[in-house]
């Protein structure tokens, strides 16, 4: 698994976990890296580990904001009936390329499909995709939003 995937992979669960306990997001990022590291099978750099604390702490204090503009913008799925996974997984694409704007929309929803079919439902992929391609058609309605609330 590629560095940046993995990291993608750890702040997943990392956002996966406050949102369903509320736990601190430092503890649970420092907890999952340390699993992460200890998992041996592909060295967790210290690049991954920034990209994932980029990721949780770019993320987190949105999520709210985020989920919003996935329910104004992809009125197709109801937010409320969107599995927690699932609206993690969303919330990282869309802070990848709405927000932080260093991933091109593609490269985050390949990615975000990718984390789909390794921790959400069968149908999980289809539907990150679709949501998601909703989205990117309004790319830069989405980047206009996200950067005037600064």
């Amino acid at each position: 698994m590629k560095s940046r995937t993995r990291a993608r992979a750890v702040a997943l669960q990392v956002l996966y976990e406050i949102d369903l306990t509320g736990h601190h997001p430092g503890d649970v990022l420092q907890q999952r890296v340390e699993d992460a590291r200890a998992e041996g099978q592909n060295k967790f750099s210290p690049e991954s580990e920034e990209f994932a604390r980029l990721l949780v702490f770019g993320v987190s204090p949105l999520a709210s904001r985020i989920d919003e503009v996935i329910a104004e913008y992809a009125s197709d799925w109801p937010f409320d009936k969107i599995a927690a996974i699932d609206r993690n997984i969303l919330r990282i694409a869309v802070w990848e390329f709405a927000i932080s704007a260093q991933t091109p929309v593609q490269v985050a929803i390949n990615e975000a499909v990718e984390l789909a079919k390794s921790y959400g439902s069968d149908t999980a992929p289809r539907f990150v995709n679709g949501v998601l391609g909703s989205l990117a058609d309004h790319q830069h309605i989405l980047a206009k939003i996200f950067k005037e609330m600064g």
